[in-house]
């Protein structure tokens, strides 16, 4: 069968392409065409594409061409997305920046505050639940995590990463680990309920965050997008329980610490989480019309 494929860039001199394929719409899947593209077109790997039918409908790589509308002699539009990075990698990067940001402010207050003090039971317990967050979300993405989408386009590697290494490394570091929260240091003093209570909440917050991302990772096999309605502990009440839980563990973070520079990555963490709550539960309603109706998207009961 015969595919045609143009440019959404009227200017592109590479197209309208041709494709030829093997087999026929019911048997052909929107991947073999993108590979087929790749063949003619080496620039254009899968991941870089972006094919959708001359409405401007998104295509489904995984479907056939025929389930989603598409027949011998059809044009199919392409915009290239730019080069692209593994998600993967974009997590690997954005999680190192706190875990490398931390330890320099930490450990060298001398070059950093110009003096030597000795940290409070505040400042050790905030470092070890920033540096064990960090850690436990790098393992967590050689480990368990799978993405549905396995790239996104490289130039927003920086201003994704911007967020963690400034708000969550540098920023939150340099003002949590200073001198006016040291030993001795009125502003420093926690009653023991006030410090191993917030640490207990936030052990708590963190192991369910991870309890989450593991049923999710049980719900798509290796190598595919499958997607199916996630169901057990904190999916009951919302789509999103492990964006609420890493908000109660940075929240605990917050009371612990009383510092601006936690409560404003706090803030702007869970307003991001929060929009992408909302995206994935208006997709979970729309691709499954038997979808729990009770369900939040990220706070139970409310939102």
């Amino acid at each position: 069968m015969k595919i045609t494929v143009k440019s959404r860039n009227p200017k592109s001199s590479k197209f309208p392409l041709t494709l030829e394929l093997p087999g026929d719409a019911s048997t052909v899947k929107l991947e073999d065409l993108a590979k087929a593209l790749q063949a003619k077109l080496p620039k254009y790997y899968p991941d870089r594409q972006r094919l959708t039918t001359e409405d401007k409908k998104a295509l489904n790589l995984d479907q056939t061409l025929a389930q989603q509308g598409l027949s011998d002699g059809s044009v199919v539009l392409f915009k290239d997305l730019g080069p692209q990075i593994g998600w993967r990698t974009v997590f690997l990067i954005e999680y190192g920046g706190p875990l490398l940001a931390n330890p320099i402010f930490y450990y060298l207050p001398k070059l950093v505050y110009g003096a030597e003090f000795t940290h409070s039971p505040m400042q050790k317990a905030v470092y070890a639940m920033v540096m064990l967050h960090f850690l436990k979300r790098e393992l967590e993405t050689i480990f368990v995590h799978r993405f549905s989408h396995g790239t996104m386009p490289f130039r927003n590697v920086f201003k994704n990463s911007a967020h963690y290494w400034f708000l969550s490394g540098f920023n939150l570091a340099y003002w949590i680990y200073g001198p006016w929260f040291a030993a001795g240091k009125a502003a420093a003093v926690r009653s023991d309920v006030w410090l191993y209570g917030s640490i207990a909440v936030w052990a708590w917050a963190e192991i369910s965050n991870l309890l989450n991302h593991i049923t999710l990772r049980n719900l798509r096999p290796a190598g595919t997008r499958t997607r199916a309605i996630p169901y057990g502990y904190g999916f009951d009440l919302v789509s999103c329980p492990n964006y609420f839980f890493e908000t109660i563990a940075w929240l605990s973070v917050c009371f612990l610490s009383t510092s601006w520079s936690a409560f404003l990555f706090t803030f702007v963490a869970a307003a991001q989480m929060y929009v992408w709550a909302i995206k994935k539960h208006k997709a979970y309603r729309r691709e499954f019309p038997q979808y729990p109706k009770n369900r939040r998207a990220m706070f139970p009961f409310l939102a």
